[in-house]
């Protein structure tokens, strides 16, 4: 099974997000993440939709995605010829040991660039920005911290270059 992201140009009207996702609930394709905002131009919106599977089944996602009617432009963003970024916003209990193992949690936050936004007496809300595998990563090194609450955003991506643009008039 091989991953695989798309950008997809949709025009921003009502009911796109259902047409889109129920695309992929028919014909049984799994979403591994989903995000969609709208672009500097306020017709359109576009989705990153991260989907895995087979050659076979992902060439048949963006041949059905490319077939919506308010579909406008379909794109694959390969790792060398993109950037992709995922948010994440995690809470862990301030009661945990703050200076357990090697490093402290503040340690922890700047190795990874992260931010901590919010500081209570229970609670500590900490933002990092980064390929999967970096939040992936960030989350191995709070083993031992207790997570209380975690919330991510999913991938979004941009080709690289101005040789790949899709120009609405």
């Amino acid at each position: 099974m091989r991953r695989q992201v798309l950008s997809i140009l949709v025009e921003n009207t009502s009911g796109v997000l259902s047409h889109v996702s129920g695309l992929f609930s028919r014909r049984g394709y799994n979403i591994d993440s989903f995000s969609a905002g709208v672009t500097a131009d306020p017709r359109y919106t576009r989705m990153t939709i991260v989907t895995s599977g087979d050659e076979l089944i992902l060439e048949q996602i963006q041949k059905q995605v490319a077939k919506l009617e308010d579909v406008v432009d379909i794109k694959i963003l390969e790792p060398d010829d993109s950037v992709t970024r995922e948010l994440m916003i995690v809470k862990i209990s301030t009661k945990s040991d703050l200076h357990q193992g090697f490093l402290t949690i503040n340690e922890i936050v700047g190795i990874f660039h992260g931010k901590v936004v919010d500081v209570t007496h229970e609670s500590l809300v900490i933002e990092v920005t980064g390929h999967t595998g970096k939040l992936d990563s960030f989350l191995d090194m709070l083993a031992g911290y207790e997570i209380l609450e975690l919330a991510r955003t999913g991938t979004t991506g941009l080709s690289r270059g101005a040789d790949n643009i899709t120009i609405m008039e």
